[in-house]
């Protein structure tokens, strides 16, 4: 999963309200429980719904550090750091730390103000950091400039995730066909089908040949889902024979082996 020092990078894309983020925490929990490296997550959805899914509290993120330093007396500030130190020291201050992982959230998007100098900072910083890591798993926003324009320039594999409609799957081929106009170099994209019941998935078989994207594992609906969103409870403490859980492990065992 490590070519040289380059970390192999994950990015999980789709619509709001397809599941992205439950692929994402299932696909961190496999990363951890198999890679023999260190594995550095990044919530780039402004929800920040990822953080919960993990059963991590995140009290400030990449947003609140593009305000302090777009803001300089706002924070402390000392003539002897160059911004670059402060930025990366900061960086450093509000990532969450576990024994195999590490997460970055980024927070809201840019306010009023010109932050084209902090963002190119902050992007430069997150590729210094992913010499640290065997692999990156990204959790995307909806759209994909938000990866363009502050978190890696290149992706070894996309999943695009829908659920079962064809709104889902035809905004997933948006998806795709707007990755060729981004400065970001996509190694593969695939696509996941989530939340899948037996009695819709043959209707799906059409669109999805209609998108133009390779389907690469459809994910059921999971009531054990439902049960931990209700309670709260990490998503990575499923139990190892739920639904989604053995979709996931396929999906992954297909990108990751």
């Amino acid at each position: 999963m490590l070519t040289g020092d380059k970390a192999n990078i994950i990015a999980v894309a789709g619509k709001g309200g397809t599941g992205k983020t439950v692929i994402t925490s299932l696909l961190l929990r496999f990363l951890t429980e198999d890679s023999g490296g260190r594995v550095l997550v990044i919530d780039a959805d402004p929800a920040a719904s990822l953080p919960s899914t993990l059963g991590l509290k995140v009290d400030r993120t990449i947003g609140d550090v593009r305000e302090e330093i777009a803001s300089p007396s706002s924070v402390f500030f000392s003539e002897k750091m160059p911004t670059d130190m402060l930025i990366e020291y900061k960086i450093e201050e509000i990532m969450v730390n576990t024994p195999r992982f590490s997460l970055l959230t980024m927070g809201r998007s840019e306010g009023p103000g010109c932050y084209c100098l902090v963002n190119d900072m902050l992007r430069y910083f997150i590729d210094r950091l992913s010499s640290r890591y065997s692999t990156i798993l990204i959790d995307c926003e909806a759209g994909l400039e938000h990866l363009s324009r502050r978190t890696m320039r290149n992706v070894d594999t996309m999943l695009v995730v829908s659920d079962a409609t064809k709104r889902g799957i035809d905004t997933a081929s948006t998806i795709k066909k707007l990755a060729g106009s981004l400065h970001i170099h996509f190694g593969q994209i695939f696509l996941v089908l989530n939340k899948i019941t037996e009695d819709v998935e043959p209707q799906l078989r059409g669109m999805v040949e209609e998108s133009g994207l390779t389907l690469i594992g459809t994910v059921p609906e999971d009531e054990n889902i439902r049960a931990f969103d209700l309670t709260g409870k990490p998503l990575t403490e499923l139990p190892a024979d739920s639904k989604a859980v053995l979709a996931v492990r396929a999906i992954y065992e297909k990108i990751c082996h």
